[in-house]
């Protein structure tokens, strides 16, 4: 469907410089860029003049929109005043005091220590080491494996992409490493067998996982990392038993829980943080994204006291903690954050996402009545809308059409930014979004879902492969 087109001067450059993650590279130069110039509020605009609803909040992550003049003010006073410095060898700075006093305030659980990252992957990987840090603290030297969960989306680093638990991410990559397992993903509509109800299926997954952690030993198993809501993955909401049931599991071999915050978190769900609203008991928590609303990079992990003691007894016994990053704590991205979540309190951020989620719910399962959606899924102001060549059997489209990506450009063209994650359409407005945008919104994508099935009818996309 896509067609060469003459590039503009500014797409010529792009395809002449730039390695764009996640996209189909050996189609770039036929297809060119889409080169975003300036945004406001929840629209952006290309090079063009266009205007586009950014109805992903970028990558999940720009909640307070763009163009916010508050934030745009703490920036520059915190450049003025101290563009960088670090926390390494006990150095500090007021902003990543500040910011990790109020994530301790706002935390689910009683929190200790807030350990600053550049990014959720770097969040997540820290994880992983800081688990393995604190089992040699314990003298558990065996007790190392990671457990994760099929279509998880947890990073990108080496140890990150191996908790993923995508193909395009393990493809090629040479991953997943040692000492990460994967068990089923808690989605009923695809992965429910038949005659299966879903809290069969729960039962089914949540001995899966039981049985996953008898055969591999519970003494050579740190932790279990889940997002609340699987984000990447396709918006996949668990069934309610779910968290309840696998928590369960996890206490009995004393396998502690990693809640990645980085999609879920900070208003996303109704509620500040994914696992409240989802019903997880985390041990620790990653946290991104939304943290500083896009603004500047930021991951955060947040520990109870107990682990981190098991951390002070390693340093005195190691003589340091070895472990951080050059633009960890960055005062910049914390000053972001600081405001961030001053502006998530005083607009009411939490209670505008209640008060559109309903209107939000509405809207996307109106569209499971669509010929080519097999599920509409959401919780809070995300949802996936999951296209399927066959409703009646859920069979799913042949990958190698393209029908999502198509769909998503179908978005582009009504002015609607959203993505496809295979041939689910996910959207995460930003949590600004009024009630006509987010009517707007959703109208766009209607007319898109309406050229994809014209497209697909033409082109003979059902037949089975």
């Amino acid at each position: 469907m896509n067609q060469s087109v003459p590039l503009t001067n500014l797409q010529a450059r792009d395809v002449a410089s730039v390695l764009h993650p996640y996209t189909p590279i050996h189609k770039l130069g036929e297809i060119g860029p889409l080169v975003i110039e300036r945004g406001e509020g929840v629209f952006v605009y290309d090079t063009q003049g266009k205007g586009y609803i950014e109805g992903m909040s970028g990558l999940w992550c720009a909640g307070l929109g763009f163009g916010n003049e508050e934030m745009v003010e703490a920036a520059t006073e915190q450049l003025r005043t101290l563009p960088y410095y670090h926390l390494f060898g006990a150095k500090g700075t007021e902003s990543a005091i500040e910011l990790a006093e109020k994530l301790k305030e706002i935390a689910p659980m009683p929190v200790s220590k807030v350990f600053f990252t550049s990014s959720g992957s770097e969040a997540n990987d820290t994880q992983v080491k800081l688990a393995w840090y604190m089992n040699n603290a314990l003298g558990r030297p065996n007790k190392k494996k990671i457990i994760s969960r099929v279509k998880a989306y947890h990073g990108v680093t080496i140890m990150s992409a191996s908790l993923t638990g995508l193909p395009y991410n393990h493809i090629g990559w040479d991953l997943p490493v040692d000492r990460v397992l994967h068990t089923d993903c808690p989605h009923y509509y695809r992965f429910g067998e038949a005659g299966e109800s879903e809290a069969e299926f729960t039962a089914r997954i949540v001995k899966s996982l039981r049985d996953l952690i008898e055969r591999e030993g519970p003494d050579t198993i740190a932790a279990m990392i889940a997002e609340p809501v699987m984000g990447a993955g396709g918006v996949i909401v668990p069934p309610a038993a779910y968290y309840p049931a696998i928590q369960e599991v996890l206490d009995e071999h004393d396998i502690i829980l990693i809640d990645d915050e980085v999609i879920n978190g900070f208003g996303r769900t109704g509620n500040w943080w994914g696992c409240q609203t989802l019903g997880m008991k985390p041990t620790t928590i990653s946290a991104a994204k939304q943290l500083t609303s896009a603004y500047a990079p930021l991951g955060a992990v947040m520990v109870p006291e107990d682990i981190y003691q098991a951390y002070v007894d390693h340093s005195a016994k190691i003589g340091t903690f070895g472990h951080g990053f050059t633009y960890g704590g960055h005062p910049l991205g914390c000053a972001l954050g600081v405001k961030a979540i001053e502006i998530y309190q005083k607009r009411d951020i939490i209670g505008h996402v209640r008060k559109l989620t309903p209107l939000f719910e509405r809207r996307i399962t109106k569209l499971a009545d669509h010929p080519l959606v097999g599920e509409a899924r959401h919780c809070g102001l995300m949802g996936g809308v999951e296209l399927v060549a066959d409703k009646a059997t859920k069979r799913s489209f042949d990958p190698k059409k393209g029908v999502g990506p198509q769909t998503a450009k179908f978005c582009e063209n009504h002015g609607a930014i959203l993505r496809a994650i295979g041939d689910t359409i996910a959207m995460c407005p930003p949590m600004i979004i009024s009630e006509s945008e987010l009517h707007e919104l959703f109208d766009r994508l209607e007319k898109a879902l309406d050229d994809a099935e014209a497209w697909v009818d033409k082109e003979g996309l059902r037949k089975a492969a």
